[in-house]
């Protein structure tokens, strides 16, 4: 893929993480958000991200400030209408992303690849937003972005071989190590692997087997994890993991992925305020 600009819609974390990745390795960015509001608050979040490099030493100056000056940032999503590549890191949301994947179908170039980085959605259902459901595939980044190595290229049931080549090819440029997850199934490979922990882990603590705090122990000790479950789970959202949940419930229909009561009172607290963003460790049960 030749390095162009490419298009990154959402500048949350995951989106703001992907646009600083790609800046970094030399592609021009542009990166795209529904307010200006919401895309300055992203390239402040990069900005914050080089300033940090800087002061570890792990980043010249000089590249910092030409890292930056390769992201344009943008309100206007006809701004994306030249780029090389799309990148879509929005809300996992399946009508929200398809109502964004129509608005790319129609002002993207034809053969323009729309990569999605959800984390568990069909891919195949995304793709039918669109009339190029061939260009459209998964590029699942994990958090952060910039950091970590593994990227998962998922084929929707259309997806072209040269769309899946084109995308792996881009990962290994961002410096990254692909692999091509063959079959569109919810959570892919490492959701679909990590969810079934999370919850056994919570059902171990629901019937007072062990503490939260002994089990991330035994599986950081034991299993040489790096992050145990329910440090892991505060780590990436616990909102995040019932959705997933909730998800592979909805499609599978196996009572293995139904969602422990536990963290749905867990995530009810912090919504009413007992707790603001309570996870695992900050919650009084």
């Amino acid at each position: 893929m030749t390095r162009q600009t490419i298009g990154v819609v959402g500048a949350g974390t995951m989106g703001s993480g992907i646009a600083q990745l790609a800046a970094q390795k030399g592609f021009k960015v542009s990166l795209y958000d529904l307010n200006d509001a919401l895309v300055n608050k992203g390239l402040n979040r990069i900005a914050s991200s080089l300033a940090k490099l800087v002061d570890k030493g792990k980043l010249a100056e000089q590249d910092r400030e030409e890292t930056l000056a390769r992201i344009q940032i943008t309100s206007d999503v006809r701004d994306l209408q030249n780029v090389t590549v799309v990148i879509e890191a929005i809300v996992e949301d399946m009508q929200i992303k398809q109502d964004m994947f129509r608005k790319l179908d129609e002002i993207l170039e034809p053969g323009v690849i729309i990569a999605t980085n959800t984390s568990s959605l069909s891919i195949t259902q995304l793709a039918e937003a669109t009339a190029r459901q061939d260009c459209v595939a998964g590029m699942h980044f994990f958090n952060p972005a910039p950091v970590m190595r593994l990227v998962e290229v998922v084929r929707g049931l259309k997806s072209s071989d040269e769309t899946v080549s084109a995308l792996m090819n881009l990962a290994r440029e961002l410096g990254k190590e692909p692999i091509e997850v063959k079959k569109d199934s919810p959570g892919f490979i490492v959701n679909r692997i990590m969810i079934p922990q999370f919850i056994e882990a919570i059902r171990l603590v629901e019937e007072g087997v062990a503490t939260p705090e002994d089990i991330d122990k035994a599986v950081t000790l034991g299993l040489n994890y790096p992050m145990g479950p329910f440090a892991l789970q505060d780590f990436a959202g616990v909102d995040i993991g019932l959705f997933v949940m909730d998800y592979f419930y909805d499609e599978f229909k196996d009572p293995r992925f139904a969602a422990p009561l536990s963290l749905r009172r867990l995530i009810r607290a912090g919504r009413t305020g007992r707790k603001a963003g309570a996870g695992w460790y900050d919650y009084d049960k």
